[in-house]
This record gives structure tokens, sequence and C-alpha cells, in this order.
């Protein structure tokens, strides 16, 4: 079991974050995390990276439990996280291919002599994703997608078994949506990939690959399952409380309101 959350929640001060949490994640599979704004998303993948603990109920991450010893750091080195505020904390001097080798020390900033295998995985995974040709552009100068495409190959240099890209298609025109979601289904489908979890709040970037998916509303699970049983007329529309038919094409669904 890759996550094992059991009736988790969640507690700020008076206020109820997370409410109940049931999540299981088994090795192998990808998941869409789906949820509109403040719908406790962001709650969720701070608790999966251990930066908050459960309030009540009980929580596996890779092994780990929480409560019985401090696993923060142990546990992160095994997490990529790849977020649009991570984009900001990068120096804009470093250049993409110094951005990816801070993947094997985790770090913001290149700060100590990689060895010649971290440079080789780094330009391999720098290819993988479609990044070669800008290895060497400072990362400042550097699209959304382009940066995108790095910090997701500076997450693999850790080799995690899991990765969260949260929202990674924010701020992306079409073109460069559609060529990143190639780039992710291209990682998906590799028999030494991680466990993914997509964080999205459109439906039309769920991948065939991503085959579960969670709903996430109001700090709880409003469903959870096979995408194909989940992503449904009725469902949605139950979700956001508004009549939307859900169609699919090149197995891939999308919206349209009304009945």
């Amino acid at each position: 079991m890759v996550l094992d959350l059991m009736n988790v929640t969640l507690r700020r001060d008076d206020a109820l974050i997370l409410q109940n949490i049931n999540w299981q994640i088994k090795q192998g599979e990808h998941w869409v995390l789906y949820g509109l704004n403040g719908s406790g998303k962001t709650a969720l993948l701070d608790l999966i990276n251990a930066y908050n603990f459960p309030t009540s109920g009980n929580a596996t991450v890779l092994g780990f439990k929480f409560g019985k010893v401090y696993l923060g750091e142990e546990l992160r080195k095994k997490i990529g996280f790849v977020s649009a505020s991570l984009q900001e904390k990068f120096y804009p001097t470093d250049n993409a291919f110094e951005v990816v080798l801070s993947g094997a020390f985790a770090s913001i900033g290149l700060y100590e002599t990689p060895t010649d295998d971290m440079r080789e995985k780094a330009k391999g995974l720098l290819e993988e994703l479609g990044c070669l040709a800008y290895a060497n552009r400072d990362y400042s100068t550097l699209s959304q997608g382009e940066k995108q495409r790095v910090l997701i190959a500076r997450a693999l240099m850790a080799n995690p078994s899991i990765l969260i890209l949260d929202e990674p298609t924010n701020g992306l025109d079409f073109i460069a949506r559609e060529q990143l979601l190639d780039s992710i289904e291209r990682l998906a489908i590799k028999e030494d990939a991680p466990t993914i979890i997509y964080v999205t709040h459109h439906v039309e970037e769920i991948l065939p690959v991503f085959t579960k998916t969670l709903l996430l509303k109001s700090g709880e699970v409003f469903a959870s399952g096979q995408t194909d049983q989940i992503i449904t007329s009725e469902i949605l529309s139950d979700y956001f409380n508004l009549p939307v038919q859900v169609k699919w094409e090149n197995s891939r669904p999308y919206l349209v309101k009304g009945k």
C-alpha cells in the first residue's frame, strides 16, 4: 500500500479542514485528486507530505505511520512534488540543467558537486521530457510549460515512489497543456514509473492512465473509485449541484453544462 488514510480528520484552531478522509492507493495505481478551489486539496497534499498531521484517524504513507516517529524529511525524500508555487523558489540565473540536478540533493540551488552518474541521469530526464534543447537556458527565461517540464524532471532525480503533480497545467495555453499531458502520459505508462497523484479541477485533463479518481468537496471525500464510474453525469451533477453532462472522446472526459 502506497497510501493508507483511515478516518483522517484535520482541525486548525476551531476550523474543520478535512473530515473522515478514507483513501487507499496501491502500488502501480495512478490517481486523480479532483476538487474545486477551497475543497481541501492543499491541506490533503500537505498531510501526505507530512507538513500536516491528522487530528484524528490513521495515516500511513510509503510504510511511514504518522505519530510513531518524526518522519518529515525522510518521507519527503521519497515523494516528488511539483507545484506552481515551487517555480518561484529557484534562482533565476540557474539554468534548467542545474535545476534538474538540484533534485538529487533536494535543494533549491546547486551547492554540492554532482557525480557523473547524476549528470547522465539529469540529461536523460531532460531528453525524456523534451527539455534538452533548453538545458543551458536560464530558468527564468523559460515559458510556464517549459518550467513545469523541468520541475518534473527535477522531481524524478531522486527516484520518488510517489510523484504529486499539483495542477501542473495552470497558466498554459491549449498547445502547451496538451504537450505537457503527453509527457505525463508517457511517464505514467513506463514500467518503473512512480505512483502518480494528479491534482486538478479540470475534468478534461484526466488522462486514460489515471484509472482511479477521488472527488474532494468541502474537506470530505465525495466519491472515489474507478474513474469511468466516478466521472459520470449523475455523480458530477450532484458534486457541482448543477446539471452537467460528461462526454468522452479519445478516452478523455469533458463537461457540458445542462441535461
